[in-house]
């Protein structure tokens, strides 16, 4: 598994299509896939890439306000999308927003979503094999 991480608007698609060449099965927030219906978009021969991450956990946020079963609840997911990488031997391409720079939220709501978008960002970075910052379309391999 590997993990893209960077700014908003920082060139982390690019990159990500720049490394890998080949058929993508590309699941997106921003074109309201839902996360968990990740196995109907994939092909068995293709890679996947999600994105979109920040939509995914402010939706979690509406539906369940203790962060704990949040951050759960995208780790074991995490581990879930490992074992089919590592059953299908096609990769898992996790492209996520680093939310944890700049100004604090005073909204409440705006200050738990990055929070724990810092946390389940930092649970990916843990369980993928390769992480990547992201920044003026350049990468850094940071593991």
């Amino acid at each position: 598994m590997q993990l893209f991480i960077g700014g908003a608007y920082c060139g982390k698609r690019k990159v990500v299509k720049a490394i890998h060449t080949g058929e993508f099965c590309w699941v997106s927030s921003y074109y309201n896939s839902n996360f968990t219906d990740w196995r109907s978009y994939r092909e068995d021969d293709t890679a996947i890439v999600l994105e979109g991450w920040e939509k995914w956990i402010m939706d979690a946020l509406q539906l369940e306000h203790d962060d704990d079963s949040i951050r759960q609840f995208f780790y074991s997911f995490f581990l879930e999308l490992k074992e089919e990488e590592r059953k299908k031997g096609k990769e898992i391409i996790l492209i996520m927003l680093e939310m944890g720079r700049g100004i604090v939220p005073l909204n409440k709501q705006e200050r738990s979503l990055r929070d724990i978008a810092g946390w389940i960002s930092q649970d990916a970075a843990k369980l993928a094999d390769e992480v990547y910052y992201v920044w003026h379309g350049m990468k850094e391999q940071v593991k």
